[in-house]
């Protein structure tokens, strides 16, 4: 936590016990969770953004669809829509946002949904005869109770280290952890040690129902747009801008700098909206690359723009974590 983020601290107690009475309310029963009869995943984090959330996703949902028909259904963050949006062919970024847009256009085969009142979103899904639906970014929504929770955390911050909006990141209590099954520590460095990962997982107070898992993000060798992949080692020659909007962006330029990539870098906040003047500007830029989801929100407009395309990659025990979620949906369905 930055050291004047500490003033914060009395907001942050203010916010922890609107939190703290809400848990309570829903613990209680007084306000209602909604449970269904089929499999509802939820990948979520307690913090305001940044763990992974999005590729591990895609990950999930890439090994479920070849044995179930998948949705996501997704709040659809700074979309320019209300309600109930299906993603097709004519529905745009803005639409559905930009998460929703790549979720669509990567993961063929995949319904995709926006809709802020998650109950209502599942109602109309349920009519699309999906099989499977994995909420994205619903930790938090307790008015829909998932037979499966995946809490995601990064290495660099794990929850546990972390305080409360809005002197820290986390926009639920700690204890809240509890209610994950599993529980995914994300960004983590490849090298992560057994002995590093115990001490984790010690530091975590993991419940006796909860499984654990560490995952990093690959990165691809290529930066790609839709006509052209090219190789990383191809980049030398290129003056080269670094467009992110993203919430932690470190680790990509950790992974540049890294491969030698040299760029200069223009940072915005995530899920940033960019204006006429920012294109313009990124216009006359001979080569622009971005992240795979900014690239949905600028490339209607750039042709000088690439991504970089990331992966969800695990340390170790890949294949009980992809037992544990079939596990769910085969004893679900």
């Amino acid at each position: 936590m930055r050291s004047w983020r500490k003033l914060l601290l009395p907001l942050s107690w203010i916010y922890g016990i609107v939190i703290y009475v809400r848990n309570c309310l829903f613990d209680a029963q007084v306000l209602k969770s909604v449970s269904y009869e089929f499999p509802l995943i939820c990948i979520g984090n307690l913090s305001v953004g940044g763990t992974g959330k999005t590729p591990m996703t895609e990950y999930v949902v890439t090994f479920l669809k070849e044995k179930y028909k998948v949705a996501i259904l997704s709040r659809g963050y700074k979309r320019a829509t209300k309600g109930f949006v299906l993603a097709a062919k004519n529905v745009s970024v803005r639409d559905i946002g930009d998460e929703p847009f790549q979720y669509y256009h990567k993961l063929k085969g995949v319904t995709v949904a926006v809709d802020e009142d998650r109950r209502h979103g599942i109602r109309k899904l349920e009519a699309e005869n999906v099989e499977v639906i994995v909420l994205d970014d619903a930790f938090q929504h307790r008015k829909v109770k998932a037979g499966l929770n995946i809490l995601l955390s990064t290495y660099s911050e794990l929850y546990t280290d972390d305080f409360l909006l809005p002197a820290g990141n986390l926009r639920d209590l700690k204890s809240q952890a509890k209610r994950a099954d599993v529980v995914v520590v994300t960004k983590c460095p490849e090298e992560l040690n057994v002995e590093s990962r115990k001490e984790i997982v010690k530091k975590l107070k993991i419940a006796p129902h909860q499984e654990v898992y560490f995952s990093r993000i690959a990165y691809s060798d290529t930066v790609r747009n839709t006509a052209e992949a090219i190789g990383l080692d191809e980049l030398n020659d290129k003056e080269i801008t670094l467009v992110t909007g993203i919430a932690h962006p470190r680790p990509l330029l950790e992974y540049l700098k890294n491969e030698k990539i040299h760029f200069k870098h223009q940072v915005y906040a995530d899920h940033h909206n960019f204006t006429t003047s920012e294109i313009e500007s990124l216009k006359k830029k001979p080569f622009v690359l971005t992240t795979e989801k900014d690239f949905v929100r600028l490339e209607p407009y750039l042709e000088n723009l690439y991504y970089l395309p990331i992966t969800t990659a695990f340390l170790a025990d890949e294949k009980n974590f992809q037992a544990r979620i079939l596990n769910f949906t085969t004893n679900n369905s």
